[in-house]
């Protein structure tokens, strides 16, 4: 992913974002989704940030909305948490992401974060596909049935965690 923050221009703007209040983010790391995220087909702009004060800690990081500051969606790689993670998709699916390569391809999932960090979840079901070289993503829903929209992953990061 370290790709992705590489920067070759400089034209920046600054959003006043809810959770990380007022932001400078670069034009050549926005990702465009064409036709919007589920729930949300109007949001089609998006920066892709993490908290640097707390790091990179369980690899959470958060889809920021450019048009809509208060709205930053938890997203970490299904890796991360499920090895395994491969779902077969239409490559028809994918044409508005651009060319899609194994070079290029960054998978994202949704993060859950209930008050009870215990019940903790992804959803593996609804990924986001992003082809980090043209800076264009869509989201999925697998309807294959293979993979849940709450897949549990608190004990998964805690062994992390602890190098279990």
């Amino acid at each position: 992913m370290d790709r992705f923050w590489e920067s070759t221009e400089r034209s920046d703007m600054r959003i006043n974002t809810k959770i990380f209040g007022e932001i400078e983010i670069s034009e050549d790391k926005v990702i465009t989704f064409q036709d919007g995220i589920i729930g949300f087909p109007d949001l089609k702009r998006f920066a892709l940030l993490h908290d640097e004060e707390r790091g990179d800690r369980a690899g959470i990081h958060f889809l920021q909305s450019l048009e809509e500051p208060g709205f930053a969606m938890p997203v970490m790689n299904p890796l991360d948490v499920k090895p395994d993670y491969d779902p077969e998709v239409d490559d028809e699916l994918l044409a508005v992401a651009g060319r899609i390569t194994p070079e290029n391809l960054l998978v994202l999932v949704t993060v859950s974060i209930p008050g009870d960090l215990t019940k903790m979840s992804v959803n593996l079901q609804g990924p986001f596909i992003l082809n980090i070289e043209e800076r264009r993503g869509c989201q999925l829903i697998l309807d294959n049935g293979s993979y849940p929209v709450r897949f549990p992953i608190y004990d998964i990061l805690q062994a992390g965690k602890e190098g279990v």
